[in-house]
């Protein structure tokens, strides 16, 4: 089996009803409790109207988020590049990757909230194609190389970095990629990951799986290798001890959730016509709401559906209350990861070995104990 790394993508999503200052507090705790469960890495998003998603500058966060940890990658999850100078963006990402010593990682995309683009009046057909002459840009910058280019939106002259990406040769990059296919096409041309989001129904999965395919196409073609190692799908998964406490637990945010997506967010999670949101979810396979043992049979199936990738991203929901979200990337990291990270089977395999041979093993230690009893005794006799 194909090790398959765990993290998180952090939007983040909390209630209006909440305060602000706690809610942001509250992802750091979430990025420490990751990092102390072996959680691999955390994608942080970038969102400026809504007022769900209200993390505005991934940067800002990671290097605080750095401070907090030891061991877990945090990358940009993503950058919405129409928004930036690509020099700016490269020059900081650079900087972010010395402050981190290489714990940072690079996601792009062209933006996910039409709101947002018009507030600076980027219109939402150019954000694509703003976001592919941004990541030209910033790919050649971290090559080491003299930009000079002007577009519509940004003029470049002499352009150049000037320090060199500490992490070599560049930190590891990502694209978003959806239900366009212009994230897989950027990746591909460039030979950078694929970051997947929009759904795992298995209509969602078929889509991924034709990015995949895209995207191998494009890197081939433009000299890189395709590597499914590269590739991250995110989902949706709640876990608690039993399927009736995991129901109970959603109780708390998943209708919050739902509606933000239909009312605010470019596409809804769930048709709004659904009464049950939690047995749509379920049923159609778009989330997993269960026992640890129902995250194995869907991240099994996730595997199965898009041909195989190299991280599960859970998107962090915050459905369940903090106790419970804990609880569960606790559950999570338990028994869930070591299913696809190969790291018990060993010692199940030295725990087979020494049941099936226990008797054997009992029989022959009872006779070396039983052989220095003989000895102690025979030694003793001969002394009287």
């Amino acid at each position: 089996m194909t090790y398959l790394r765990s993290g998180i993508f952090l939007a983040p999503f909390h209630d209006t009803r909440e305060n602000p200052i706690l809610a942001i507090e509250r992802d750091f705790e979430l990025v420490r409790h990751l990092d102390a469960l072996n959680y691999h890495e955390a994608w942080i998003g970038e969102h400026h109207s809504g007022g769900f998603e209200i993390i505005s500058s991934p940067e800002v966060f990671i290097a605080a988020a750095a401070e907090r940890t030891r061991h877990i990658r945090l990358g940009t999850g993503v950058v919405s590049l129409p928004y930036h100078n690509p020099f700016i963006v490269a020059d900081r990402m650079v900087q972010l990757d010395y402050q981190t010593r290489g714990r940072a990682m690079f996601g792009v995309g062209p933006g996910s909230l039409v709101h947002d683009a018009k507030k600076i009046g980027v219109q939402p057909a150019d954000q694509r194609r703003m976001m592919n002459e941004g990541l030209d840009v910033i790919v050649e910058l971290l090559r080491g190389e003299t930009v000079t280019r002007k577009t519509d939106w940004f003029d470049l002259h002499d352009a150049r970095l000037q320090l060199p990406p500490y992490s070599q040769p560049r930190m590891e990059m990502a694209v978003a990629a959806s239900r366009s296919p212009a994230g897989a096409l950027a990746a591909g041309r460039h030979g950078i990951g694929m970051l997947s989001i929009g759904g795992t129904s298995d209509d969602a999965l078929k889509h991924h799986a034709k990015n995949w395919e895209l995207y191998a196409e494009t890197a081939i073609q433009n000299g890189h290798r395709p590597d499914r190692r590269n590739w991250r799908l995110v989902t949706l998964i709640h876990v608690a001890e039993t399927r009736e406490k995991a129901r109970e637990n959603v109780r708390h945010g998943l209708d919050r959730f739902c509606d933000y997506f239909r009312d605010v967010a470019t596409f809804p999670i769930v048709p709004g016509d659904i009464a049950d949101r939690y047995q749509y979810m379920v049923e159609s396979g778009s989330a997993c709401i269960g026992t640890p043992d129902d995250a194995i049979a869907f991240i099994e199936r996730l595997l199965k559906g898009s041909g195989g990738f190299g991280a599960i991203l859970e998107l962090a929901h915050n459905w369940a209350d903090w106790a419970e979200t804990k609880r569960h990337y606790e559950l999570m990291a338990r028994f869930v990861h070591p299913h696809f990270q190969a790291n018990r089977q060993w010692r199940i395999d030295s725990y087979e070995y020494a049941r099936d041979h226990h008797a054997a093993f009992t029989t022959e230690s009872g006779a070396a104990v039983q052989a220095e009893i003989d000895k102690l005794a025979a030694k003793r006799a001969a002394a009287e």
